[in-house]
């Protein structure tokens, strides 16, 4: 299934292993762990991720600490990530999304090297969690295991209803538990649990009860999988283009805030917290330059001029 042609300000990472399922062997996750890098690295040779989730931080990003100044800050912004993309999108070739781990590479490996690609996938993972651009997940095929993580640690995962995803670690005594921690945060404990038990496979649509997956219906009556196929292009383009288009450091922001509230915890659901602290957020964000822009644009009735 062929992934569409990318507007400006989006760039491609890509799972270079299709000959093998898109295994993530220990070179394919140096690859993506470099792809990333370079993806995520400013004009500075700095490496721009997006803080620690955590609450506490907020008060550094109030008192304009240099060190989160390309966060905060257009100028500091478009000095840094000039050229750097505002929206990243994992692709795959084939049938299969992500096969997962290297299943014959890890019974050969040597200990140290198996250490060696459990962390660096787990580097991966942050990278692409905490990457300031939105990271969208085209999944064109089958993703299982650690696949099925990287599709989940994705910010924004698309998926046709009929498109199968599993854990199937049990089945061989070895069960998907690094993987489960991306799937259980975007599908639920429960159902998590049901998938790193059983190993069974269901589709997408199944999975979906959180929402947390974009699932593109399969067309009724279609006579070949070449109409799915352009329902999915269309979906997946229209996407990347929506999120290429915005301002990339409000987005940013954004992504920070959210991930962090989530994970705001205090008596009760932490929803009465999480409020008080998000709206902190907001009146910071209020100070950023794409923010002004986007009020008086609204007011004059006219398309904003974003600057990041």
């Amino acid at each position: 299934m062929t992934l569409p042609a990318l507007p400006a300000k989006a760039a491609y990472i890509t799972i270079n292993n299709a000959a093998k399922r898109n295994a993530l062997s220990l070179a394919v996750l140096r690859d993506l762990k470099s792809q990333l890098t370079t993806a995520l690295t400013g004009s500075s040779g700095r490496l721009l991720i997006l803080p620690t989730f955590d609450p506490g931080l907020l008060e550094k990003l109030e008192a304009n600490d240099p060190e989160f100044d390309w966060l905060l800050s257009a100028k500091k912004w478009r000095e840094e990530r000039a050229t750097l993309p505002n929206v990243l999108v994992l692709r795959s070739e084939g049938p299969v999304f992500s096969s997962g781990h290297d299943l014959k590479e890890l019974a050969k490996l040597p200990h140290e090297e198996v250490k060696e690609t459990f962390a660096l996938c787990a580097e991966v993972m942050h990278l692409i969690r905490h990457s300031p651009a939105p990271v969208v997940a085209p999944i064109q095929g089958f993703a299982t295991a650690a696949g099925f993580q990287l599709a989940m640690t994705a910010d924004y995962p698309i998926a046709l209803a009929d498109t199968p995803v599993r854990l199937p670690g049990a089945t061989i005594g070895l069960p998907c538990t690094s993987p489960s921690t991306a799937v259980s945060r975007r599908l639920g404990n429960g159902l998590t649990y049901r998938l790193l038990a059983t190993a069974e496979q269901i589709t997408a649509a199944e999975a979906n009860a959180s929402g947390f997956i974009d699932i593109v219906p399969v067309p009724e009556h279609a006579e070949s999988t070449d109409t799915a196929g352009k329902a999915f292009r269309e979906r997946v383009a229209w996407v990347i283009d929506t999120l290429a288009k915005g301002p990339g450091q409000p987005t940013a922001l954004g992504k920070w805030a959210y991930w962090t509230q989530i994970g705001i915890n205090s008596p009760g659901d932490g929803y009465e917290e999480a409020a008080r602290w998000t709206g902190r957020v907001m009146a910071l964000h209020a100070r950023a330059d794409d923010a002004r822009e986007g009020i008086k644009a609204f007011f004059e009735k006219r398309k904003p001029e974003w600057q990041t």
